[in-house]
């Protein structure tokens, strides 16, 4: 049978093709609606750029917002910060300051408003204002990072950037976070403020702690906790955390259907986060998680202190922060 009969409808596969791939490709439009919203992030961004960013937001008390600067530059860059230079980020910092809106700035950029979005999804509620209790009792406000790293200050860890690497027990599958190595019983910290969505046992994390955040955009992931003590104590699904509050302890489980059971070869915190534009992407096949591993040595400017309680062999916070995000 000749093919020519059928060319119409191969030309017309091949031009329904090319319309998908670049539906595919995200846009301005690309907003967190019903049916339109973002379908990928490509967190990129190097340690070396978050911390520059960072500084001038904190320096200016966020009249620069990193998420602008940062929006600003992978716009003109495509999204490739190997093409990163100083003076780009001087000159943003600089019209920013001035009372430019970065809208304006980058209006000739295709992508800035999304990876604004993008950016704001990830970053929104790591630097803000805060309430510090001091010695007489009394708030102080602050501005600066109001997020923490997920170890409690006083603790060792070590990591590297291993996003992406090959994982095998079960199925096939990417590392789709960042491995904190550390020692057995590390309390653990609540990076943002929010609510306790999943807790219990998994054959893949052992004890794990899943937190979304108040906005719904981001689900906190905490895997491998100690075994016969994985949490803080009265620690229940639907509980409201505080950012910088333990939530558990370091351990080693998981990679067995039996619970309580350490399988892991070496004790370790997997730590992932994951973005949420529509509720779809929560537990479907578009799940789009981010590489955490610059995040993780930006956070390490904020770890909670603790101390222990004999009494309920527990790890407490101590300092008393309030954050604006959480409710009354």
């Amino acid at each position: 049978m000749s093919l020519f009969r059928f060319r119409p409808i191969l030309c017309l596969l091949l031009l329904l093709a090319v319309l998908l791939f670049f539906l595919a490709i995200p846009t301005d439009s690309a907003l967190p609606t019903t049916g339109n919203y973002i379908k990928w992030v490509d967190f990129s961004v190097p340690y070396s750029v978050l911390e520059q960013t960072s500084a001038l937001d904190i320096k200016s008390q966020g009249q620069v917002s990193w998420i602008d600067l940062l929006a600003l530059l992978a716009g003109k860059y495509g999204g490739e910060f190997s093409r990163f230079r100083k003076q780009d980020l001087t000159d943003f910092a600089d019209a920013l300051q001035k009372g430019t809106s970065a809208e304006e700035l980058g209006k000739d950029y295709p992508h800035f408003s999304y990876f604004k979005q993008a950016y704001s999804a990830i970053l929104s509620e790591m630097i803000g204002t805060y309430y510090f209790k001091i010695e007489d009792g009394t708030f102080q406000k602050r501005y600066g990072f109001k997020a923490y790293s997920p170890v409690a200050k006083g603790f060792y860890y070590s990591h590297y950037d291993d996003f992406g690497a090959g994982r095998s027990f079960g199925y096939k599958r990417k590392h789709l976070g960042n491995d904190l190595l550390g020692s057995i019983g590390t309390p653990i910290i609540a990076v943002e403020s929010g609510v306790v969505e999943a807790l219990g046992w998994n054959p893949y994390g052992g004890w794990r702690i899943g937190i979304r955040s108040f906005d719904q955009k981001r689900y906190y992931y905490y895997a491998h906790l100690r075994r016969d003590h994985p949490y803080a104590a009265n620690l229940s699904e639907g509980d409201l955390v505080q950012a910088g509050d333990v939530i558990g302890y370091l351990g080693m489980t998981g990679y067995s259907t039996t619970e309580n059971v350490n399988n892991i070869s070496t004790p370790h915190l997997h730590f992932g986060l994951q973005l949420i534009f529509d509720e779809s992407q929560k537990d479907g096949t578009n799940q789009i998680w981010i590489d955490v591993y610059p995040l993780m040595k930006l956070l390490n400017k904020n770890k909670s202190p603790v101390v222990y309680v004999k009494e309920g062999k527990e790890y407490v916070r101590a300092t008393t922060v309030v954050d604006p995000a959480f409710p009354e």
